[in-house]
């Protein structure tokens, strides 16, 4: 679940609200593929509940995502093809939420737009330090501590970015 906290504490209460309301709750079946290698992706996806797996090109398995991750973010700053496929790994449901809405939304409302694209940044720059780290740099003692440590600004949000999670869940399920 970690990655949604860092976008929702990014975000105010009613962003979240709106990102539940503007998006469509989808379920998909174990087996489904959610991003095809190569595709250009026109929407983010939250996982709320089952599990994903991201496939390299060659069909090696990268990551198992559940509850709480991100796909397709990216394609809301750089709408390339996919680098990577994803595959539904465990029936799964997700909250969709199509780029043309996040980008009518982030014209219509400045405050939003700065809250969500550093959000988005917060999101990016962790699963860049992530990646890094797996390819075998900065593989010393204090970085092997540092992964899994929060930000204090993140420390500070935590709480509310898991109660906002947690609220979107209900909302959708209910």
């Amino acid at each position: 679940m970690r990655k949604v906290l860092l976008i929702f504490s990014e975000l105010t209460d009613g962003d979240v609200d709106w990102l539940s309301k503007a998006g469509e709750r989808i379920a998909l079946p174990a087996g489904e593929v959610l991003v095809p290698l190569g595709a250009r992706l026109d929407s983010i996806w939250f996982v709320l509940d089952g599990a994903v797996t991201v496939h390299t090109a060659d069909g090696k398995a990268l990551a198992q995502m559940g509850s709480g991750e991100i796909v397709g973010e990216m394609s809301l700053v750089d709408p390339a093809p996919t680098a990577v496929s994803v595959r539904v790994s465990s029936d799964a449901t997700f909250l969709c939420i199509s780029d043309d809405k996040v980008r009518a939304k982030t014209a219509s409302d400045p405050a939003f737009a700065a809250r969500f694209y550093r959000a988005l940044c917060v999101f990016l720059a962790s699963r860049l330090r992530s990646t890094t780290r797996r390819m075998g740099y900065g593989t010393n003692d204090e970085d092997e501590h540092a992964k899994d440590e929060l930000t204090d600004d993140l420390l500070d949000n935590v709480h509310l970015a898991g109660a906002r999670f947690d609220r979107m869940l209900k909302r959708l399920a209910g």
